[in-house]
């Protein structure tokens, strides 16, 4: 299908590891201009040199998400650049293990920087050119804000936070023509998720286990497919849809997964 994203400029926070990289190709692909954001520059451009190597095109800006005033340059400078944003996608976090029984509160606000308050910020600084552009915004969360995790009460209230912005923005931007949806992500093969698993002690048996428990096919979901669905959302074919929580997660939310090993 032909999304209609060609030189569609799109922020993609985190947008050269893991589900961002994902994202950032599957837009490329698609004739988008991806505008990759993250505190690494060699990283950032080792992502835009992969896409501009299979005949796409990207741009990049390393920023520190967690300081305000590295979100308003990152929007700045995508601007200088390219004039125009046409959607912003929300991505950049870390599930850091902040709990409430090992936490403490400079831990927890900490937390919320990495993983919340940085999605509201690129979402005001980008907000008068997506009223221009009559833009879209997806947020990336977690179902962690659903299921809980145990030990990670920063993280889990972060995506919550995640899930409501998302319908709040929704309705605030009705009148610009402005969509807001989210995709919500259970277990995705990563970077970050091979050193949380390589880090257990048994962790082919731990991986074994999580996989057993994803209703759909018992295997993990792929970047490509988390990032086939943000630019369907991010394109005018989904020009009716605002406000959505969006699963792409086999099942593994809201499926009984008893159904796995059935």
């Amino acid at each position: 299908m032909n999304l209609n994203l060609t030189n569609k400029v799109i922020i993609v926070t985190g947008g050269a590891k893991g589900i961002g990289e994902g994202i950032s190709k599957v837009l490329a692909t698609e004739g988008a201009i991806p505008v990759i954001i993250g505190r690494s520059e060699s990283d950032n451009l080792k992502t835009v040199a992969a896409i501009e190597a299979a005949g796409g095109q990207a741009f990049q800006v390393p920023a520190e998400l967690t300081q305000p005033s590295e979100c308003e340059k990152a929007v700045r400078l995508t601007l200088e650049k390219f004039g125009v944003i046409d959607g912003l996608v929300n991505n950049a976090g870390v599930n850091d293990g902040v709990g409430l029984e090992t936490g403490t509160y400079e831990d927890f606000v900490a937390s919320l920087h990495k993983n919340l308050i940085h999605y509201y910020l690129m979402a005001q600084y980008a907000l008068p050119a997506l009223k221009a552009s009559q833009g879209a915004i997806v947020n990336i969360g977690s179902k962690t804000a659903e299921t809980g995790q145990g030990g990670t009460s920063a993280y889990a209230a972060a995506n919550g936070g995640r899930n409501a912005l998302t319908r709040e923005w929704a309705v605030e931007l009705l009148k610009y023509n402005v969509r807001v949806n989210a995709v919500i992500v259970a277990e995705s093969w990563t970077p970050l998720y091979e050193r949380w698993i390589n880090g257990l002690p048994n962790p082919e048996e731990k991986l074994k286990e999580i996989t057993r428990n994803i209703p759909l096919q018992q295997r993990m979901t792929t970047t490509e497919e988390l990032g086939t669905t943000v630019a369907f959302l991010l394109s005018n074919k989904s020009s009716h849809t605002t406000g959505q929580l969006i699963h792409v997660d086999g099942g593994y939310v809201h499926l009984d997964r008893a159904l796995a090993n059935a």
